[in-house]
Order: C-alpha cells, then sequence, then structure tokens
C-alpha cells in the first residue's frame, strides 16, 4: 500500500482539517500518513484527543515541519514521530507563534503603506483561512480583491524575499531544530533538499545530525530521486517522501493519494501508541 508522509492541514498553509485528511487518506488506500504542519502539532494533537488517530490499515505517524536558514537559504527540516506533548517543544513552538503574528501584522503595514487596501481582519475571516497565518493568506486576499491574478504573481511581486513587503520570519538554526525533534524523540529529516541548489549546505545539515533525507517529492524527476537515494546510502539516512499536499486549486498534487510513496520507506518512522497512550491520561 502507498503513503504519504509530507501533509498540511488548516493548522499551518493546508485546507483540510486534519479529520478530513486521515478521511481521505483512507478512501485512498494509504497506509501511513504524516501531518509536518509548519511550527505546529496542533493538528496531530487534535487527532489523538479526538479518538481519531487512525484505525484499520492506515497509521499516523505524528509530523511537525520547521524552516531554518540565512539571507541566502531556507532550509526545511521534517520531525517524525516526534512526542507531541514534550515540554520543550511546546515552549518552542509558542515563540514561533508569538513571532509569527509579530511578522504577520509587520506585512500588512508594509502592504497599506505601498497603498493597497487590506486589513489583518480581512485576511483572519477569510474563507481560506488557516489556523497559522502566514503570506500565502494575505496573498490570497490579494488575488480575490483583484490586485493580483495569482498568489505566484503576488509573491514574485511583493512577498518573495528582496521584495517590497517581505518580512524575515523567525528562524532557528539546523542545529537548534535538529536538536529540539530528537530531544522529544523524533526522528529529523531534511525537506526537498533540491531546493537548497546547494550540495554543500545538504551535507553540511546531514553533518549536523539530520537523521534522513527526503528523496521522493513531486517536482522531482528519476534523476533527482536518484541523487538523494544515493547519498541517503551514503551516509546511512533513513529515506522520507512526500505530496506535500496544501489541498488548494492551482497547486499540485491536487487530492491525497495523487503522490505517494512505498510503505517501505514509511514504516521506518513508524512508532505504534506512544501518543494514544499520552493522549488517554489527558
Amino acid at each position: 500500500m502507498p503513503s504519504d508522509l509530507h501533509i498540511h492541514s488548516t493548522f499551518s498553509d493546508g485546507k483540510d482539517t486534519p479529520e478530513e485528511i486521515v478521511e481521505a487518506a483512507k478512501a485512498a488506500g494509504l497506509h501511513y500518513i504524516a501531518i509536518t504542519d509548519h511550527d505546529s502539532v496542533e493538528g496531530v494533537t487534535e487527532l489523538y484527543e479526538s479518538g481519531h488517530y487512525g484505525s484499520g490499515s492506515l497509521h499516523i505517524i505524528p509530523g511537525v515541519g520547521f524552516t531554518a536558514g540565512d539571507a541566502q537559504h531556507e532550509v526545511h527540516i521534517l520531525g517524525y514521530n516526534i512526542d507531541i506533548y514534550n515540554a520543550e517543544l511546546q515552549e518552542k513552538l509558542e515563540e514561533i507563534s508569538e513571532a509569527r503574528w509579530t511578522r504577520f501584522t509587520e506585512i500588512v503595514e508594509l502592504l497599506r503603506g505601498l497603498g493597497y487596501e487590506i486589513g489583518e481582519t480581512e485576511v483572519l475571516t477569510d474563507e481560506g483561512m488557516c489556523k497559522a497565518v502566514g503570506r500565502s493568506h494575505v496573498a490570497r486576499v490579494l488575488v480575490k480583491k483583484g490586485y493580483f491574478d495569482s498568489i505566484r504573481a503576488c509573491f514574485e511581486q511583493l512577498l518573495m524575499r528582496g521584495k517590497p513587503a517581505y518580512v524575515p520570519h523567525f528562524r532557528l538554526v539546523p542545529e537548534e531544530i535538529i536538536s529540539l525533534i530528537k530531544g522529544a524523540g523524533g526522528i529529523p529529516v531534511l525537506g526537498n533538499p533540491k531546493a537548497l541548489a546547494d550540495e554543500a549546505l545538504v551535507e553540511r545539515v546531514i553533518a549536523q545530525g539530520a537523521a534522513g533525507i527526503e528523496a521522493f517529492y513531486p517536482t522531482y524527476d528519476y534523476a533527482d530521486t536518484q541523487h538523494y537515494l544515493e547519498i541517503a546510502q551514503k551516509h546511512g539516512l533513513l529515506v522520507s517522501g512526500g505530496s506535500d499536499y496544501r489541498g488548494f486549486a492551482g497547486r499540485e498534487p491536487g487530492a491525497i493519494g495523487q503522490f505517494t510513496i512505498e510503505d517501505v520507506y514509511a514504516e521506518n518512522f513508524y512508532r505504534p501508541q506512544r501518543h494514544a497512550e499520552h493522549s488517554s491520561d489527558r
């Protein structure tokens, strides 16, 4: 059966709730899934505490996604099989969440200064709004108001690094993220390594403690995947992969189950029952 270890829910920048993701994964016949929301484990927590943490042939691997980096690069690090109730992890996620809201306010202020009629309230009440506000939510409102014909165009003109309304992320360094994930009992994985366009940086993140690498990704061709499989073999890394699914029109894949990996890779990240036991105590 197929699996997908890179999915986003409404608790970051995805359209579907965690429960909808679980139902779609079951309908698609998936065996393992991981919800890897940006800077949040709330979607996974909701599944466990509502009793939707998987049944039958579907197994959920608790995950999280972080962005590290510097002025030149964004390094995506995914954490799998984490303890979602780990105190240090929860504290750091809260710190990042507060910084996200500050960044959102600064972006809106910049846009208004540039002559765009947009307010915080209309972004937060937009029908496509998720629980962790970000640039994509701002861009969606600007498109709806007719300023741009696509979210991509909005990013390219305003919201990307170096553009007039760009505000830098609050970022941890890769070593700190890797340590945080391991401290929560998890497995740190370098996500979408091709996006770095820097092989030396890939090697550096591995040397800093990444235990896995994402070799399967929707935009990768056969040569890309083979390259990262060879890197995994060279360094003794686990191999991950997934759709990076968000569920919004115009972003592929359009449905859960359209891009999957083989179970032989996914099962290496699965550890049963630990989180279910946590949730039953709450």
